[in-house]
């Protein structure tokens, strides 16, 4: 009894030191966002600052257009999930509840296509998206964020679309109901959390997407937001603290968001009392 009091105690020590570690970047983040030029070239820097301000966020505002290039992050991120969400979805029906070769053949494919590094595909993305007429456009980089995130969406929607009991299907068809019949009453809204989950999942992707943003957008009033944060970077590498973070603070936020309605989504059960014994 005492040795295992004694593990969970040593399980509890281990979780919180992991959540520490997670929080820290964010926590030093916010403290630096609300510190005043003086805390922050100080030699012993606190966690609370001592006479915090808002001078950082109104100097981030004047200084670069965070609004515009949220909403050139807001156009892309969104763009690139519904248009992912809708190509994936039937896709995952069909790899789900076709247990070909072929289907196999590519589900592996898509596992294997994660390994692939960004810089192994820009080139060649590079080149078809020039050919489109599609370079420093924010429909272009929608479509590479399409690309990027399909396999990995198809991914997450087949394992939601296999844990969905074929047995239901099945009494619908009994019932009388046609295939198309059954998806869009049966199916498509069990797969409802899944299918807001895998958006909101590709919408902090895209939305949090540096390395492609910064080499197919050029023009300054295209450029996204992880982009322009970077500007706060001057030519000699000295970044200038305070506005950067208060920056980086607002742009952090819709992505906390979004990951609390996915862990809300996914917690909440997919298919709670959708079998019937």
């Amino acid at each position: 009894m005492r040795t295992s009091t004694t593990g969970r105690i040593g399980q509890y020590a281990a979780l919180l030191a992991y959540l520490l570690f997670l929080a820290f970047p964010f926590l030093w983040l916010v403290s630096t966002a609300f510190k005043p030029p003086r805390e922050l070239g100080s030699l012993h820097p606190t966690w609370i600052p001592k006479d915090p301000t808002l001078a950082n966020f109104r100097q981030a505002f004047d200084e670069q257009p965070l609004l515009h290039a949220a909403l050139n992050s807001l156009i892309a991120a969104l763009g690139a999930a519904l248009i992912a969400v809708l190509l994936a979805t039937p896709m995952a029906y069909v790899m789900a509840r076709r247990r070909t070769r072929l289907a196999r053949a590519a589900t592996g494919w898509v596992v294997v296509s994660q390994a692939f590094p960004l810089v192994l595909v820009i080139i060649p993305l590079f080149l078809v998206l020039k050919n489109l007429r599609l370079i420093d456009s924010v429909p272009g980089l929608i479509m590479v964020y399409v690309v990027w995130a399909l396999p990995f969406v198809l991914w997450m929607l087949v394992g939601y679309v296999r844990a969905v009991p074929p047995e239901l299907e099945e009494a619908a068809a009994v019932d009388g109901a046609g295939r198309l019949r059954t998806l869009v009453s049966v199916t498509a809204p069990l797969l409802a959390p899944g299918i807001v989950a895998t958006g909101l999942f590709a919408f902090v992707t895209a939305w949090n997407e540096f390395f492609f943003a910064l080499v197919l957008l050029k023009t300054p009033e295209k450029q996204t937001l992880p982009v322009v944060l970077t500007h706060f970077i001057g030519a000699e590498g000295v970044a200038d603290l305070g506005p950067l973070a208060a920056a980086a603070f607002l742009a952090t936020l819709p992505s906390l968001v979004v990951f609390a309605v996915i862990q809300r989504r996914i917690t909440g059960g997919m298919l709670a009392g959708a079998v019937k014994n």
